[in-house]
């Protein structure tokens, strides 16, 4: 019955398939011309059918043998697979690594950083979280990431850090969203109009108010996408990362309202892990790509390679 064939009969009929011949297949896989012979044939009886065509010299599939050999290259993809898994575990590499990356990261880099790496490590499965403010920092001290790429406050001694990418924070309204010369912005002016702010999707959410107005009305979003829409269409303002902004700025879509009194900020986009916890092996090696582009010009550069 085809039930009762094995890996071994599998491996022989994609041999000689692959070879043409027995004898091809015979010094491939290193057995005897009468072994495969043999084994052919008994796969046949099994399954009921003919899977090449002996009116040649060389070997040819049937239709139902073509059919048939493409189902069995699966098992034997599948079986090898298992096999890669099986020493992976088994050398003590991480089955998984849960990775947040924050709202004012640069996605571009980071994720063609992430695609490189994970290409290479197949065996680990990469489990990636958007969050934002307080979130990814919560996430990583909870032990629920292994890695975040997101700013952190300097001189935080819960985290080991590696510099990434500063990220200036601009103010930005539309073009006549104002009343006013965007020069002349205050905050008493501004407290009038709404302001677009990002939700912080931490469980608890830190107190600190980024750029906030004390009264003024605002409009929450979920990420920086978003808030740059809502801004770039007469609903709001808001702080805005630079590389976000700088295109709509060059080109009159946004207008920058930074004076002496909105002075915007700037973070660093870090690496962050926690700090006296030993990594995986896996996690170090990711570590360790990331150090091998802890600078803005290095780890700017990156794009995501196009998947065919």
């Amino acid at each position: 019955m085809a039930h009762d064939l094995t890996l071994t009969q599998l491996r022989m009929l994609d041999a000689v398939a692959t070879e043409g011949s027995l004898q091809g297949a015979a010094a491939r896989i290193g057995r005897t011309h009468p072994t495969l012979h043999t084994a052919i044939g008994n796969i046949e009886q099994q399954v009921g059918f003919a899977l090449f065509d002996r009116s040649s010299y060389r070997l040819a599939l049937t239709e139902k043998g073509a059919a048939f050999l493409t189902r069995a290259r699966r098992v034997l993809s599948e079986i090898n697979d298992l096999y890669a898994y099986a020493d992976h575990v088994a050398a003590g590499d991480e089955i998984e690594i849960t990775i947040v990356i924050g709202d004012l990261t640069p996605l571009p880099p980071t994720l063609a950083l992430l695609q490189d790496f994970f290409k290479q490590h197949p065996q680990t499965r990469l489990n990636l979280r958007f969050e934002t403010l307080s979130s990814p920092w919560n996430m990583l001290e909870q032990g629920q990431a292994g890695l975040i790429v997101h700013h952190v406050e300097h001189g935080d001694t819960r985290f080991e850090t590696l510099p990434l990418q500063p990220v200036t924070l601009i103010p930005v309204v539309a073009p006549g969203f104002l009343a006013f010369p965007v020069e002349a912005a205050t905050v008493e002016r501004m407290r009038d109009f709404t302001q677009c702010v990002i939700r912080d999707s931490g469980a608890f959410p830190a107190e600190r108010e980024y750029f906030l107005l004390d009264g003024a009305r605002t409009c929450t979003v979920t990420d920086q996408i978003m808030k740059r829409e809502v801004i770039r269409q007469g609903l709001g303002w808001g702080h805005m990362p630079d590389y976000l902004v700088a295109k709509d700025i060059r080109e009159g879509r946004l207008l920058s309202i930074a004076n002496g009194v909105f002075r915007g900020g700037s973070v660093e986009i870090v690496a962050a892990r926690r700090a006296g916890k030993r990594p995986g092996p896996i996690a170090a090696a990711l570590w360790r790509a990331m150090a091998q582009v802890s600078d803005s010009d290095a780890f700017s550069q990156l794009q995501p390679k196009q998947v065919k």
